[in-house]
């Protein structure tokens, strides 16, 4: 049987049979677009009809006209496949226009349907649709729109059906996509809440603020709501132009703005010496998450912070190795203690630390992941009886495997619940620590073993 596109451009000038009543366009448009390849519709088998088109529900009266064709050997086509064929044929610009002219919201919603349509023009017609907005609605319409955004972008499991029923997921929808174009037009649907692991709501406009994909249009219609909390997430977004960032710095003198601008590790060195000249928590979160460079560093000692302070610095992970030669040769002690728990010390600048106290960070150095093999057996031959110690070196992913099976024997819960959080323990082990319903949250979090989960059920 032939394709259905290439039998309609054969059979121009013959009959063909409709049943049933298709879902993305109406009858009208079915006979209108068939009239452009001079084919007519007709609704019974006769002369001159050469194909049936139907929908995969029809009447007990269709039924019996299409078994008929069946025994005529007339060819059945599928209606969705004859959608696809019209979907593809539809010009966006026309489309677009005609919506605006008419404001026909029932093709607009039928439209959002239509699987077979290109996502730029499904992303244009988000706008246009009418949402309910009173309150405690429960709008079919709304609800449907939801669901088709979800299947249309959200990968999903079979077995997560469930979740395209329910606006919740919006949130996952967010924080998965990297298309720019998708949070722009979800700025369109109502402002959702949603409650976080720590108890705290936050709004959909919030969540897309805080994506790293939005782009110049996204971030000015955010600023359009005029919503108070919307700057604070724009401030600490990286993808937030520098521009903006130093207006937030000029028209907003909050302590809550400063702090999500110096966490914003996109500021520009003008923007760092004005935050830096803060005090309390605003340098305290700047020290802790800007990268440092030489630069910085001269201009961090240059104004003299207070000793105690240093301590914000020595757990910042994005210091250039120059820097961090420098630090881990020094002798303040609120410095130091920060540093052995660093994991962007390197083996060489670990064992300067080690040599330096070998005493006083035992328990910080021994869950540095960059310690050396030889200095994490050195903190095991000597803290055999010091439980933080041997937790720390349960947790850590460098800790040699004869350490851990030993650590393992001890059968002690604490040391137990870091051995399950750590990624480096063998399967084996992981899989007797299963047992004690305890450790579930630190398992459920240790990729090693979730993924061998995943792999025993072949997903």
């Amino acid at each position: 049987m032939l394709p259905l596109d290439k039998f309609l451009y054969k059979n121009s000038g013959k009959k063909i049979v409709l049943l049933g009543k298709g879902e993305l366009f109406t009858r009208e448009e079915y006979v209108a677009f068939l009239k452009k390849s001079d084919i007519e519709v007709v609704t019974r088998l006769e002369e001159g009809v050469v194909g049936i088109i139907e929908h995969h529900r029809i009447s007990h009266v269709e039924e019996l006209i299409s078994c008929d064709a069946y025994v005529r050997d007339i060819p059945i086509y599928k209606l969705s496949e004859f959608e696809k064929i019209m979907s593809l044929s539809l010009v966006d610009a026309h489309i677009l226009m005609s919506l605006k002219l008419k404001n026909d919201q029932k093709r607009l919603y039928q439209l959002l349907h239509n699987p077979y349509i290109n996502d730029s023009l499904f992303l244009k017609l988000i706008p246009m649709y009418v949402w309910d907005r009173s309150k405690n609605s429960d709008n079919n319409e709304d609800r449907g729109v939801i669901i088709a955004t979800l299947r249309r972008f959200l990968e999903f499991k079979v077995n997560e059906e469930d979740l395209l029923y329910s606006h919740l997921t919006l949130n996952r929808l967010v924080r998965d996509t990297t298309n720019p174009d998708l949070l722009y037009a979800l700025l369109y649907f109502p402002d959702y809440k949603f409650l976080q692991k720590g108890k705290q709501w936050v709004t959909l406009r919030e969540i897309i603020a805080n994506s790293s994909y939005i782009n110049q249009k996204t971030i000015n219609k955010l600023l359009n709501f005029r919503d108070r909390n919307i700057p604070f997430y724009l401030s600490a977004n990286p993808a937030t132009p520098i521009e903006i960032l130093k207006k937030f710095a000029n028209n907003y003198h909050e302590t809550e703005i400063d702090e999500a601008l110096a966490s914003n590790t996109t500021i520009d060195h003008t923007l760092f010496i004005e935050l830096l000249s803060n005090r309390g928590s605003v340098r305290e979160v700047l020290l802790t998450y800007q990268p440092i460079d030489n630069q910085r560093f001269h201009l961090i000692e240059a104004i003299q912070i207070e000793e105690s302070e240093y301590s914000a610095l020595g757990e910042n992970i994005l210091i250039e190795k120059d820097v961090l030669n420098r630090l881990v040769k020094r002798t303040n002690p609120f410095l130091l203690q920060s540093l052995a728990s660093n994991p962007s010390l390197d083996a060489t600048m670990i064992d300067i630390l080690y040599k330096k106290n070998p005493n006083k960070y035992d328990s910080l150095l021994a869950g540095n992941p960059s310690a050396s093999k030889d200095i994490l057996k050195n903190l095991y031959q000597k803290n055999k009886n010091n439980q933080f110690v041997l937790s720390a070196l349960a947790s850590n992913v460098s800790t040699p495997i004869s350490i851990l099976q030993t650590l393992f024997e001890l059968e002690i819960f604490e040391i137990n619940e870091a051995l399950a959080s750590n990624e480096s323990l063998p399967l084996e082990f992981l899989n007797i620590l299963k047992i004690d319903t305890r450790l579930r949250h630190a398992l459920t979090n240790n990729h090693t073993f979730t993924a061998s989960i995943t792999q025993s059920l072949g997903v």
